[in-house]
């Protein structure tokens, strides 16, 4: 496998036009960048002295730091090689992404979830899991959490070395190792404040690295109308790639990402909803702050950017599909992956200096998805793996120092998983996979869990064996059907997003059906057991202090937002 993923590397690397020249001025911006971030590190590792510093900042920080560090978690790998990678293979219902497929999870986590993850004081997810259904839920979330986080966390590590070999000439082992060791150093020493600090420089960094390279990129084409004219006739997409809704009948439909049941339930609902409300990589970034009100404002100040990050993330992937054609993609005559959209126009755009800060900004992006992983990875298997079954009842120092070897460990297994990343074309296919075998049914779980008082221990926990085999069981039905050539007649499985989506929802059912049944023929939680983590039973003691000012209502504030998402969504479809 390292062999291959180095012959991948080195055709990237041999395309024209992608090898860069660095001066020295770009050399001095990353190695001032890679100092900063480790004195951030260093820095952080001052105010740790107990396991709940290291693991959640001891629940300190404002709620501006831990919505900032919310937006630049996910701000990693996934959302800039990944969804530039979709804007170039599927085109401008990339949106979907963010506008469905984000900020109505992003307000549902801050009206509703947050009051139970933050008035139950758990450390994280799974922990919520144990106090709702038991210990047997608890573990095999722990467990699956611990596989997707080093997993994910590889698919940043990837696309931080492609970058590297690509415009650095570094061998492709070398590139995995040295991203790895810069990480592993601001974390290990800092815990999740070295993370979340280095996470706000971090969107700033990525913002000032992309701005120049989609404004530069639409000036070379004429702009928004050039772009169009181009894209529209650029094959296979053509004018496909232009349409956000236009397209998504059931059945045989003609988007690129697939028909609407697909995009709204499993994208828009399943998928989405599972991440942003159930991934702890993002959740920890809310526990971590002060108090209830900055805790539900962290996701509501993440989701501003969010609505406006598609001009950053998927124009870069319609600007390299109208500039290669069909030398992006997995045509005969392809040259660039679709992951490799972005390090292809910043080879061609940009000049020194500024070439520095966009390279120093994707590096920025993928160190903080990566960290964003590997913190919670190691909260997760700390908290809810090691001290509850392995070694129980030791002092806190104890587990400090094994979160800190915890650490090192996830970051070495991620360097495997980086190989696993290496096998796709483009990343997002990828991640999106995972979202479906990982957060599809344990959503479905938290949902009926939250709402449904008679859910039982036996339910859950067989809810999610059941959901995760049916998402992994789907999958490669419906790669089976893809590889005979046969869609079906009533719902379209053309292309891997859309094989996602349906294997979402196909996750998302299994769980519901099995939950319920199990739930009825067992013996529930009395209503005093459930105290504080179901609906109509919120911890009596909690105060959110939000409602003073309109700029701090987390009402308002949503309300501001979804207006927001719906003017962008009019003026892109028009």
């Amino acid at each position: 496998m390292i062999t291959a993923l180095n012959a991948s590397s080195a055709r990237l690397v041999e395309a024209d036009g992608l090898r860069l020249h660095v001066s020295a001025l770009d050399y001095t911006l990353l190695i001032g960048y890679f100092i900063i971030v480790i004195g951030i590190g260093l820095a952080a590792r001052r105010a740790v002295a107990t396991s709940e510093d290291f693991f959640l900042s001891g629940r300190s920080l404002p709620g501006w730091i831990t919505g900032l560090a919310f937006i630049s978690a996910n701000l990693g790998a996934i959302e800039v090689l990944g969804n530039a990678a979709n804007g170039a293979q599927y085109g401008i219902s990339t949106v979907h992404f963010y506008w469905i497929g984000a900020v109505p999870a992003m307000l549902f986590l801050a009206l509703v979830m947050m009051p139970f993850y933050y008035g139950s004081r758990v450390h994280s997810v799974p922990e919520y899991l144990r106090r709702r259904f038991g210990k047997g839920a608890h573990l095999f979330n722990g467990l699956s959490f611990a596989a997707a986080g080093v997993l994910i966390a590889g698919v940043n590590l990837y696309a931080l070395a492609i970058v590297i070999r690509a415009l650095l000439g570094w061998p492709l082992w070398i590139a995995i190792l040295v991203a790895a060791a810069v990480v592993l150093a601001y974390i290990g020493v800092g815990g999740l404040s070295g993370a979340i600090y280095n996470e706000v420089l971090q969107f700033f960094v990525i913002v000032a690295g992309l701005v120049p390279l989609v404004a530069v990129g639409l000036v070379h084409v004429g702009g928004w109308s050039g772009l169009k004219h181009q894209v529209s006739a650029t094959p296979p997409l053509g004018g496909k790639a232009l349409a956000t809704w236009a397209g998504t009948h059931v059945g045989t439909p003609t988007n690129p990402l697939g028909d609407w049941i697909g995009i709204i339930l499993g994208l828009g609902f399943v998928l989405s909803f599972g991440y942003w409300t159930t991934n702890f990589a993002e959740v920890q970034r809310a526990l971590s702050a002060k108090d209830l009100s900055a805790a539900r404002r962290t996701s509501l100040i993440g989701a501003f950017p969010k609505v406006f990050i598609p001009i950053l993330t998927v124009l870069p992937g319609l600007l390299a599909l109208a500039l290669l054609k069909d030398k992006i993609g997995k045509g005969p005559n392809a040259q660039y992956t679709y992951n490799e959209a972005i390090p292809y126009l910043i080879g061609r755009f940009l000049p020194n200096g500024v070439l520095g800060v966009a390279l120093t900004g994707l590096l920025a992006a993928f160190m903080a998805g990566m960290a964003a992983n590997i913190s919670s990875f190691n909260t997760v298997w700390t908290y809810d793996v090691w001290r509850p079954y392995v070694v129980k009842d030791r002092e806190d120092a104890y587990y400090l120092r094994h979160g800190r070897i915890i650490t090192v460990v996830g970051i070495v297994i991620s360097v495997g998983t980086a190989f696993i990343a290496a096998r796709y074309s483009n990343l997002f296919n990828y991640i999106q996979l995972l979202f479906s075998f990982f957060n599809a049914p344990l959503f479905a779980t938290f949902l009926l869990g939250l709402f449904w008082k008679r859910m039982t221990a036996a339910g859950g926990v067989w809810g999610l064996a059941t959901g995760t085999l049916g998402a992994v069981v789907g999958h490669f039905l419906f790669v089976g059907a893809s590889f005979l050539g046969h869609a079906g007649p009533y719902i379209s499985i053309s292309s891997g997003q859309s094989q996602n989506f349906y294997g979402a929802i196909i996750a998302f059912v299994s769980d519901l059906v099995v939950s319920i049944g199990v739930s009825l023929a067992t013996k529930p939680k009395t209503s005093a057991e459930l105290e504080g983590l179901v609906w109509g039973q919120a911890p009596t003691d909690l105060v959110d202090s939000s409602a003073g000012h309109w700029y701090t209502n987390v009402w308002w504030l949503s309300g501001i937002i979804a207006v927001l998402t719906v003017a962008m969504s009019v003026l892109v479809t028009a």
